[in-house]
């Protein structure tokens, strides 16, 4: 199977003279991880309550494609993987502020479940995992780590089980890229992780305000430790 990356559009092409160093980030498959942000029908579904904003980004950089294939490549390499999801529990819309984009989110009931100690009406729910990705995800050995409720990781366990497991590199997906892709990104950095981000394994959205995936991709420019394509990465899951 050919793992040829589609052409990346003008907008997104790095600069032919880039100013910054690369710092030559080199995979050890002992101390690495695959990190999934958020691989949930609402944000990568056509049925999800977000695909009007994420969908074209998702469909121009065959998001969904590219997450399937660093699962299965994951998995084959023998190195740990990690969900850190998204949820909504009913005492979460008792908040008294948020952001933006928050509001939204509690107002099209993204990623609402009915509590955290029930699974009650979840399966094929806008929160549940993307059905191609569940044989990998429930296998018993991929961890899923506590739900984050903003962007980050700060509010969940997945730093603590990414230590547990002897992990000090990460390689990072999912959704979606200038929101919670970034915000990951930026606090396993600060926590002494060395993080490559896979830039055709997210998405961002598009809106009036501005192109996320561009905001995102030129952040990741300028501090990830790495920025690879998905087809550049599982080369690196082979170990060659």
């Amino acid at each position: 199977m050919s793992h040829e990356p589609r052409p990346i559009a003008p907008q997104y092409t790095d600069p032919a003279e880039p100013a910054l160093p690369d710092p030559g980030m080199q995979l050890d498959l002992a101390k690495a991880a695959l990190v999934v942000i958020d691989p949930q029908i609402d944000f990568l579904s056509p049925e999800g309550v977000s695909w009007s904003v994420f969908g074209k980004s998702i469909i121009e950089h065959d998001t969904v494609k590219h997450i399937g294939q660093l699962f299965a490549a994951a998995k084959d390499a023998g190195i740990t993987v990690a969900v850190s999801p998204h949820y909504y529990y009913p005492c979460d819309h008792e908040w008294k502020f948020g952001g933006p984009l928050e509001m939204v989110m509690h107002s099209i009931c993204m990623f609402d479940r009915k509590g955290p100690l029930t699974l009650e009406g979840f399966e094929n729910s806008g929160a549940d995992f993307m059905p191609e990705y569940k044989p990998y995800i429930l296998d018993g050995k991929t961890i899923i780590a506590s739900p984050h409720k903003v962007y980050g990781p700060e509010t969940n366990d997945l730093a603590l089980q990414l230590r547990k497991h002897g992990v000090s590199q990460i390689i990072l997906a999912g959704m979606a890229a200038n929101l919670c892709v970034e915000s990951h990104l930026r606090e396993f950095l600060e926590q002494g992780f060395e993080v490559a981000v896979v830039r055709d394994a997210t998405a961002g959205p598009t809106a009036p305000e501005g192109d996320g995936y561009l905001a995102a991709l030129i952040n990741y420019r300028f501090i990830a430790n790495a920025l690879w394509t998905t087809a550049e990465t599982l080369e690196r899951l082979k170990g060659n």
